[in-house]
């Protein structure tokens, strides 16, 4: 079972430091390191290229955490459910820690929901739900998406045990220290 974890985590790893963002941009002539919020990530990418533009890195990052979690699914045996989690939690990492770009990558957001699609569609399709309702009454998308990633546990509850609620806690623990890290460099930066 250590061996299939220690895969999972390294396949996840790799496929999350693929670095869709950076390719997209560059096409478009566009460093996002030095543009914008400098986050190498959708929201960026989005701010510098344009809505349409952008689809591809939007895509791209949601596949990552996707195609990870079918790689865990599939190496999972005995009932070890964990091992696909353990497999996200690598894409995530590898979005926000790439290997192949200096280990400096995204805060993991749309990886976080491909992952999460995948290891539960019914609390996932809840959680779009609300992300689309909250978009159409605030008219921003933005708002629809952060009810839709921080709803996305109460969903599940719905469709999942606790421990993979709890898990899923563990996931989006990723998300909160790549964006208290990011804000922390903010601040030092200003001073």
């Amino acid at each position: 079972m250590l061996l299939r974890a220690v895969s999972a985590l390294l396949i996840g790893y790799l496929l999350g430091s693929i670095q869709v963002a950076r390719v997209v941009a560059r096409r478009h002539g566009v460093e996002l390191d030095r543009v914008g919020d400098r986050n190498p990530g959708y929201w960026n990418a989005r701010e510098q290229l344009g809505r349409s533009r952008s689809v591809p890195v939007f895509v791209g990052d949601v596949a990552k955490g996707a195609l990870a979690a079918v790689v865990g699914l599939a190496l999972v045996t005995d009932g070890a459910w964990g091992i696909a989690y353990v497999a996200v939690a690598g894409a995530m990492l590898g979005h926000a820690w790439p290997v192949f770009a200096g280990f400096r990558g995204g805060r993991s957001v749309l990886t976080f929901v491909g992952g999460a699609a995948v290891l539960c569609p019914g609390g996932a399709l809840v959680a779009l739900a609300a992300c689309v309702v909250v978009a159409l009454v605030t008219r921003s998308f933005a708002w629809g998406a952060r009810v839709g990633v921080f709803g996305f546990p109460f969903a599940q509850l719905l469709f999942d045990t606790p421990n993979r609620v709890a898990a899923t806690g563990a996931l989006m623990s990723i998300i909160g220290l790549r964006f208290l890290l990011a804000a922390r460099s903010e601040r030092a930066g200003r001073i």
